[in-house]
């Protein structure tokens, strides 16, 4: 496990790797902190069945590039906690308060929501240990998930990539792999924009109709039965079917490495914004980017959530974070797809240009970076 810890670390970080165990409650965990240099970092608390250090420590990246290309006050980190997700509430609390005060003198990392957890369990680990983002209204968060900030942040990327795709938002065909809080939400602010909902998966399966689904219908049929399969008015195919779907935008956000060499081939789109983190494998994005799909990276077109959790975090309202969630991303998708045109290179080598120099400038000012 120490080779392997070693074997992750860089000119970067990772700055702290934590693994935590209480068989008691049943808590097995990791904390990977990344990078500190431009404050505590914030990074969100995963809770899945299955993951490894190595990804943990691959999403502590991905979010200390997306806050250093956000420009915000904070290092990027990840926790990723062992256990089934839909756990019964008790077991889950259980779990979830004996993670916080496992990490209460981990003052340089600030927990938020993500795969698996929501804003309740950010109460719960705001209540052990005084720490935490994404909280519920009623204890002086900004919910993320509830207003969709994520979702938000993940349409103003694709309106800014018009002026750099051949895309055209009103009438644009869209496809969502992953119909969880991030994937519901870029659906409905992208419907509000003329767009056409034509397919969208979840774990149990893919709903298709090419004739565009009803966004409002199919998010309360989502809720109501915990998938989108079954709802009247599409076809449900198995899961894996959402890469088939032709379409004109294809938003994966769900889990990391969903598009990877044995199936990027399948994919028939003109753009990709990676709504979840490390959905593509780097193989992937470069053969797409040779087939002229354009592709919007992680840690620029789903930052929205971070952004609002910065804002949350420094007291900022609900109406601040939104419009700071529109300028940073905004300015950020035009920055990178301009430096893509001036330098020939792809959006990814563009966008990781952008954040590296940020994060060199913050770490120039650390004694110890």
């Amino acid at each position: 496990m120490e080779d392997q810890c070693w074997q992750l670390t860089d000119d970067i970080g990772p700055e702290k790797i934590l693994h935590v165990y209480n068989k008691e409650v049943g808590l097995k965990a990791i904390v990977v902190v990344d990078n500190v240099s431009a404050g505590p970092s914030i990074g969100g608390v995963r809770m899945v069945a299955d993951a490894s250090l190595q990804e943990c420590s691959r999403l502590a990246r991905a979010m200390t590039l997306k806050n250093a290309a956000a420009a915000l006050p904070h290092g990027g980190g990840k926790s990723v906690i062992f256990a089934d997700p839909k756990s019964d509430a008790e077991t889950k609390e259980r779990i979830i308060r004996a993670f916080a005060i496992a990490i209460r003198d981990l003052v340089d990392y600030i927990p938020g929501p993500d795969m698996g957890t929501n804003e309740e369990c950010m109460a719960w680990i705001k209540d052990e240990i005084g720490r935490s983002v994404g909280l519920p209204a009623e204890v002086g968060g900004i919910p993320l998930d509830e207003i969709g900030a994520t979702g938000y942040g993940l349409v103003v990327s694709i309106k800014a990539a018009q002026n750099f795709s051949d895309i055209d938002l009103r009438g644009a065909r869209v496809a969502v792999q992953g119909f969880g809080s991030v994937g519901q939400h870029a659906a409905r602010f992208l419907a509000e924009e003329g767009s056409l909902l034509v397919a969208a998966a979840d774990s149990r399966g893919t709903l298709v109709n090419p004739d565009g689904l009803n966004v409002a219908q199919l998010i309360k049929h989502a809720h109501q039965t915990g998938s989108v399969c079954g709802f009247a008015d599409g076809l449900t195919q198995h899961r894996d079917s959402i890469i088939d779907v032709e379409c004109d935008i294809w938003i994966p956000a769900a889990r990391p490495d969903v598009v990877n060499m044995e199936n990027v081939g399948r994919l028939d789109t003109k753009l990709i914004a990676e709504g979840a983190n490390i959905p593509i494998t780097h193989e992937a994005e470069q053969a797409l980017a040779q087939r002229g799909v354009t592709v919007i990276p992680d840690f620029i077109a789903n930052a929205g959530g971070v952004i609002c959790a910065a804002v949350e975090y420094h007291n900022g309202t609900k109406t601040a974070a939104f419009a700071a969630v529109e300028e940073k991303i905004s300015r950020n998708t035009t920055e990178m797809f301009e430096l893509a045109a001036s330098r020939d290179i792809n959006p990814r080598m563009a966008a990781n240009d952008l954040a590296q120099q940020r994060l060199q400038r913050a770490m120039s000012f650390k004694r110890w970076a």
